[in-house]
């Protein structure tokens, strides 16, 4: 009765009914299609090479590019996008350009006839994709061509440049997360989580020393593995996360601090005398809970989680952490000696043909005088050795060359020392370039009959001391040590607002991305430390003089100081500053501790929290603290930034410079202690001679006249 009611009152009939219905469910299934469709369609990423801008001289070029596939991405497409320009003198029609990856062969084209740069899109084959990808890209760029053969004569017209910017861009689908730790630390490291800002690390509103600790420690490990130069992790108050779908979220807190939703995941009994880490995924966001009843475990569980060794290895969805749980980092004794290669390195064709490795040193150590480059490698013998030679290069300074010559073809060796005086800084490139000439070659040149291999046991022998600058050319390495961050003592506002945590995160994302190792100690104030951690600590303060009192009293000591009313910074002999334009502006400055000069301070500040975050934006990132040559940063609401030097002695330890400056010249101390020696020796001979002498004339005459 009732559905003959509906039907009469709405005047429709059933089987229009049935209709209606029928096709707008075969709508919404449709939609839900093309939604999936689109949705995966959307998902790319594009990876650029961390290369500039290079040239590449000879007949024949090469050189390598290295880029990774996440293992949770289902492959659609890969396309390299390559800019590239050759010699303009370059034969369109015989010159080429070949593409390789992980050792094979996949493309090869001509040059287009045009000037200028040029792009060229080649699609990778999915088959050949591993985790990391070594891409190589190999040229052949004549500049002549007669009646019968190819003009190899090498000239400075043969060239290609490849420009900044090139990648490789993927189209993928992406696997769900498994209930595991593993898997969530893959999905939460990964470089597309990253990059559109999906990984998330949050600690409650108001978080306790303790959990400001954890969070930064966490932060600083996840710094460590991000491979892209301008992405972050974001810190996030519980009120200002904003979780949707897709987001990867660490949750850290002490148990009673944790939102209700995720504390009934952790049964309580187990967060006795134990930290715990647990996945937990839901419509909102998939979260991994740090828990614990104590500060001290939360950090303990934190440096568990800042370890990618450890958290890729638990293949579980929740891990307990006790005060025996061994959670540091491994570290790699090298003892100076950095291998320049793990396989070995085969290297294919006639001509000039080079080959590069990465070295990075303990990013608070510099290079010193004594550092040498131990080539070991095997060549083919049907080279003209008369015009066949290794040649090696630091960054872009040749350290020698070696002939080769077929006696030692199966065994070759050559050992080079860097140039005394050379500064290498913390990062460097070791290139070995092979010209492997052939004998009465009249052919293309694009042969790969010759060869050479650089052998696993070269090394790069590094002689290296600790940096000792007080500026910002050292920075954050000044707060480092053994590979990581060396007793942080941070200051911050008793209340911090989402403002004050950006700036946090720009902190420690660069101090992270230095240290190699979870085992350095953060602790947070929110009120002047003790005498004794002012002298002992590395302190970063953080604030305005309102929020932060420690910065009232510091304000003698800064560099740019603030008004009497402390609500502006003044001018001072670098910085002529307009009253309004010193309310807003930002500034970060490396002072020496007022309780130990042999101690430096990093203060980031501003007369508001805003301005205060503008100081923190030039020292995130490697690229950005890079600029910067003085002690003192100063930073506008338009971003535009400059570096002061205050200092006139930049060392940190005057006592440490001494001895340095002893030690390098301890040859010259040496031969001056020789010839004042042999002046002495020589002074006291004339003396005795001349004392004889007059002892043989018959003694001193007062002498006689008595």
């Amino acid at each position: 009765m009732n559905k003959s009611f509906i039907n009469k009152q709405s005047g429709i009939k059933p089987s229009v009914i049935s209709k209606i219905v029928v096709l707008t469910l075969t709508m919404l299934v449709m939609m839900l299609i093309n939604v999936s469709q689109v949705h995966a369609e959307d998902l790319t990423y594009t990876q650029n090479f961390q290369n500039d801008t290079m040239t590449l001289s000879g007949k024949s070029t090469s050189t390598s590019m290295y880029f990774t596939k996440m293992d949770y991405w289902n492959i659609k497409k890969a396309t390299f996008n390559f800019n590239y320009q050759v010699s303009q003198l370059a034969d369109k029609e015989i010159s080429d350009i070949t593409i390789s990856l992980n050792g094979v062969k996949i493309f090869s084209f001509r040059p287009a006839h045009r000037s200028g740069f040029q792009s060229k899109e080649v699609e990778i084959p999915l088959e050949l994709l591993e985790g990391t990808n070594k891409l190589e890209i190999k040229g052949q760029i004549l500049n002549e061509k007669d009646s019968k053969s190819y003009n190899l004569a090498q000239t400075p017209a043969n060239w290609l440049t490849i420009k900044a910017g090139s990648n490789v861009n993927f189209k993928y689908e992406l696997k769900d997360p498994e209930n595991t730790l593993h898997s969530f630390y893959d999905h939460f490291s990964g470089q597309d989580t990253i990059t559109y800002q999906h990984s998330k690390i949050v600690t409650p509103n108001q978080p306790t020393k303790g959990e400001l600790s954890a969070s930064m420690t966490a932060l600083a490990g996840e710094s460590r593995v991000i491979t892209t130069d301008n992405d972050q992790i974001n810190v996030f108050r519980d009120t200002d996360m904003n979780a949707t779908k897709g987001d990867y979220i660490l949750y850290i807190a002490r148990y009673d601090h944790l939102p209700e939703s995720l504390k009934k995941e952790v049964n309580e009994k187990d967060v006795d005398n134990q930290a715990v880490i647990k996945t937990h995924y839901t419509k909102n966001g998939d979260y991994l809970i740090v828990t614990a009843k104590t500060d001290k475990l939360l950090k303990k569980a934190a440096q568990f989680f800042a370890n990618a060794e450890l958290m890729n290895e638990t293949n579980k969805n929740i891990e307990t952490v006790s005060y025996l749980t061994d959670a540091f980092t491994s570290e790699i004794q090298d003892e100076g000696k950095y291998k320049l290669t793990n396989v070995i390195d085969k290297i294919k064709g006639a001509g000039h043909r080079e080959t590069s490795y990465f070295v990075s040193l303990p990013n608070d150590r510099t290079n010193a005088d004594g550092s040498k480059v131990k080539l070991h490698f095997r060549y083919s013998k049907n080279l003209d050795f008369k015009r066949s030679l290794v040649t090696v290069y630091v960054n872009d300074i040749t350290l020698g060359s070696k002939k080769l010559t077929a006696a030692k073809a199966n065994g070759d060796e050559v050992t080079l020392e860097v140039p005394k005086g050379t500064s290498l800084g913390n990062n460097f490139v070791v290139r070995v370039a092979f010209d492997l000439e052939m004998q009465n070659q009249s052919a293309s040149d694009n042969s790969e009959t010759p060869w050479a291999e650089v052998d696993m046991n070269s090394e790069m022998r590094v002689k290296s001391e600790k940096s000792n600058d007080l500026l910002f050319t050292n920075y954050p390495t000044i707060f480092i040590k053994n590979q990581t961050y060396d007793n942080l003592a941070v200051v911050v506002p008793k209340k911090l607002t989402a403002i004050d945590f950006k700036s946090l995160t720009n902190i420690f994302n660069l101090i992270g991305a230095y240290a190699k190792s979870n085992t350095g100690k953060i602790k947070f104030y929110t009120k002047r430390p003790s005498k004794e951690v002012m002298a002992n600590d590395n302190l970063i303060v953080l604030g305005t003089p309102t929020n932060n009192p420690l910065i009232k009293s510091l304000n003698k000591d800064l560099y740019f100081k603030y008004s009497d009313n402390f609500k502006r910074f003044v001018s001072n002999e670098k910085l002529s500053i307009e009253k309004d334009y010193g309310k807003t502006i930002g500034t970060a400055q490396l002072i020496r501790s007022p309780e130990n000069d042999k101690k430096g301070m990093l203060i980031v500040t501003g007369a508001t929290p805003e301005a205060s975050y503008l100081g923190s934006t030039q020292i995130n990132f490697k690229k950005n603290i890079d600029q910067f040559m003085g002690d003192a940063i100063v930073v506008d609401q338009d971003n535009a930034h400059y570096s002061y030097r205050f200092k006139k002695n930049k060392y940190i330890d005057r006592g440490l410079e001494h001895k340095r400056i002893i030690s390098k010249n301890s040859q010259l101390i040496i031969y001056l202690g020789i010839v004042f020696l042999a002046i002495v020796v020589i002074g006291f001979g004339v003396y005795l001679v001349f004392r004889k002498q007059a002892m043989l004339n018959g003694g001193p005459k007062d002498a006689k006249q008595k």
